[in-house]
């Protein structure tokens, strides 16, 4: 019984993903399978928490350094670790004054976002920036 062989994944490289990768080696130096790892990491924990920051935009009403009148307003970041296919990763998770916000993007409790990390990676690979992965 002959075993299915697994889709091989092909690089097409264009402007965009060489731009990124240019600003990637600018901004975390990378000279290592390892470096490149934790550079992931980071951008993953950072992309994280900008989703989160929008979710919370919503959630209140107005964005961060707009005044407003509602009762709820922010209240600080609480440090979550969770797991990831590049590792343990911690990111800041924003509150609100009323305890009120509910994440959607990593949920209270959850600990393991292997399945969101791969999506994260891809939007960058094709090019999005950090607030459109946000707004996606």
């Amino acid at each position: 019984m002959a075993r299915e062989k697994k889709p091989v994944h092909k690089v097409i490289m264009t402007e965009g993903k060489r731009s990124i990768i240019q600003q990637l080696f600018q901004e975390y130096d990378i000279q290592s399978a390892e470096d490149i790892q934790e550079a992931l990491k980071d951008l993953l924990g950072s992309t994280i928490k900008e989703m989160m920051e929008t979710e919370m935009d919503e959630h209140l009403g107005y964005q961060k350094s707009q005044r407003s009148d509602s009762e709820d307003y922010r209240n600080g970041y609480k440090r979550k670790r969770v797991n990831s296919r590049y590792g343990t990763v911690d990111i800041q998770v924003p509150q609100d004054r009323n305890s009120t916000f509910e994440p959607q993007v990593v949920r209270k409790r959850q600990k393991d976002i292997s399945s969101i990390d791969q999506k994260i990676i891809s939007m960058y690979a094709k090019g999005m920036t950090t607030r459109q992965i946000s707004e996606t």
